[in-house]
């Protein structure tokens, strides 16, 4: 059997979390033994979201084979397991980037290059491409019915499912049902108009998500099944929940999977789905064993999407150790060296994420040298690790101009260059990477997986439980090996490389009781079932500190 597509449309608002509905429809259809694979279609001309900022954006959630996608992947890959690829992300700007070439190299034979058929055509290719061996693969459209970049996008699935037929397609439509507090009203009129404005373009959904922050009475429902010309039971509620891995049981509840079902005319292949790895979780996050505090330094703090992945894999720490773990964002920018003390005693462990730019560093540096000299708890992740680096070498080896070539140009008074700076060339497999200077923002990038050997008896070790893994990668600045002696004299050592050696992965402080940096971002690869490795043991090492603590106090 082919493939079957649904497509997944929002509605009056944005954010109203298109992603986690694609996400939690996946994993339904994965407990009734169904193969599914989720894609994301962005209406906006950037070719991806890498050069965007995170503050207006949020974080870009980086693929195994290297691409720069949108953070709903992460919802995606966290929810139902199945790696994102490349294929599974496309803006327009990839269309019109393609569509260009194709018209330069005379593909289109001289004629006129129009939105339909040429760019409706190549979204469609798109959505089809590599599909072959998925029962169902579920698209999300980016943006918000009406929005005019993503008209070409909504008129390539409406052809699609006079295409393929309506046995292969079906369309979800997300919706805000808003209460408004002086009628003491839940309206419906919002979803009503929403609808109209995707049926104007030729889709009519088969189901409603209603998102509400209440129970939506049965006489609303039947107002908006009746108006928007879709069954009553196909009125979904997507009513607020505690917690993100709430969703997929409250949709299943409310009969969400069966209507998918139902509306292929194929009925439920084992029944009620078996949800009881869902609430194992949710019975881990509602009934914790202890508690612990992190600190998370870093630039963007002001908006919780900058680190999505990030707060995700703390929580999965959290269900692995069956702890609850209260996160305290501190402003890396607004972070002197005097409110260190106050901000950070409490803490049990201390986390930088990883950044571009010079704003912030000095708090950064600052909490860095808290977590070493008062032996908490520390993991720096990609340019959490670089500056960990730099503040050891500036405060113990006493190289004070110890810096990254990111911050401005380096005199190099030892002749071993930058202590951070732009590795030009390295070894992937058999195959030798390089970027330039110059190059653009994207292709000066290290991006995707890389391997990494772990030297024996290390502290990462024993987080891994391995001497080889694979993380995925995003940065342009590489620590200089040739410091690796100096360090190792001091306590620095470092316990990860690439496999030639070239690059360091890894660096741990032997002298502490848990202090690792990473190049790599091991949160790309949390997921709820399978916390990380990295982070389980950070999280453990916070709650062991904290007792010692305790135990001291007594």
């Amino acid at each position: 059997m082919s493939a079957r597509f649904i497509f997944i449309t929002g509605g009056v608002v944005s954010s109203l979390g298109k992603g986690l509905a694609s996400a939690s429809l996946g994993a339904l259809l994965q407990a009734q033994g169904y193969r599914v694979r989720l894609r994301k279609l962005d209406p906006y001309l950037n070719v991806d979201p890498g050069t965007m900022n995170p503050i207006q954006h949020g974080e870009v959630f980086v693929t195994d084979d290297g691409a720069e996608t949108d953070l709903d992947l992460g919802h995606y890959e966290r929810f139902t397991g199945v790696n994102a690829r490349r294929s599974d992300s496309v803006t327009t700007g990839q269309i019109y980037s393609t569509l260009l070439t194709k018209e330069r190299r005379g593909d289109y034979l001289g004629g006129t290059v129009q939105v339909i058929p040429h760019v409706t055509d190549l979204i469609k290719e798109f959505i089809l491409k590599d599909t072959e061996q998925e029962d169902f693969v579920l698209c999300e459209i980016g943006g918000t019915v009406g929005d005019i970049e993503g008209l070409p996008f909504l008129e390539a699935i409406r052809q699609l499912g006079y295409e393929l037929g309506r046995e292969r397609v079906m369309y979800v439509h997300l919706t805000l049902v808003p209460y408004i507090a002086a009628a003491k009203e839940l309206k419906t009129k919002p979803t009503q108009h929403s609808v109209k404005e995707l049926r104007s373009i030729g889709i009519q959904p088969d189901i409603l998500l209603c998102r509400a922050d209440r129970e939506i009475p049965l006489s609303e429902r039947r107002k908006i099944a009746l108006f928007c010309n879709i069954r009553e039971e196909a009125v979904i509620q997507a009513l607020d929940v505690g917690s993100i891995y709430e969703v997929p049981k409250r949709y299943s509840e409310q009969g969400f999977d069966r209507q998918v079902l139902k509306s292929f005319g194929i009925a439920d292949k084992h029944g009620t789905p078996d949800l009881s790895k869902w609430d194992e979780i949710l019975s881990r996050i509602q009934n914790p064993k202890g508690e612990v505090t992190v600190a998370i330094v870093g630039k963007y703090t002001g908006i919780g999407d900058a680190y999505k992945s990030l707060s995700e894999a703390i929580d999965h720490a959290g269900i692995a150790n069956q702890l609850r773990v209260h996160v305290r964002w501190v402003d890396a920018a607004g972070f002197e060296k005097e409110d260190v003390a106050k901000t950070l005693a409490d803490v049990d462990a201390i986390l930088v994420p990883g950044g571009f730019g010079e704003r912030g560093v000095n708090g950064k540096l600052a909490a860095i040298t808290y977590a070493r000299e008062n032996n908490k708890p520390y993991l720096g992740i990609c340019f959490g690790m670089q500056l960990a680096v730099i503040e050891f070498a500036r405060n113990v080896l006493g190289i004070k101009d110890a810096a990254s070539t990111e911050f401005g140009p380096y005199t190099d008074k030892n002749g071993k260059g930058p202590l951070v700076g732009l590795m030009t060339e390295w070894l992937r497999g058999n195959m030798l990477e390089t970027r330039r200077q110059d190059g653009d923002l994207g292709g000066t990038m290290r991006l995707g997986a890389y391997d990494c050997e772990i030297a024996k008896g290390s502290l990462a070790e024993e987080a891994y439980s391995s001497g080889h893994i694979s993380e995925r990668h995003r940065h342009r600045y590489e620590v200089n090996i040739q410091y690796r002696e100096e360090f190792a004299e001091k306590g620095l050592v470092f316990s990860g490389m690439s496999p030639g050696g070239q690059l360091p992965e890894i660096v741990e402080m032997k002298k502490h009781p848990w202090f690792i940096g990473v190049q790599f971002h091991p949160e790309l690869k949390s997921r709820p079932f399978a916390p990380h490795p990295l982070f389980a043991a950070f999280i453990k090492a916070a709650h062991k500190g904290k007792s010692s603590q305790k135990k001291k106090a007594a």
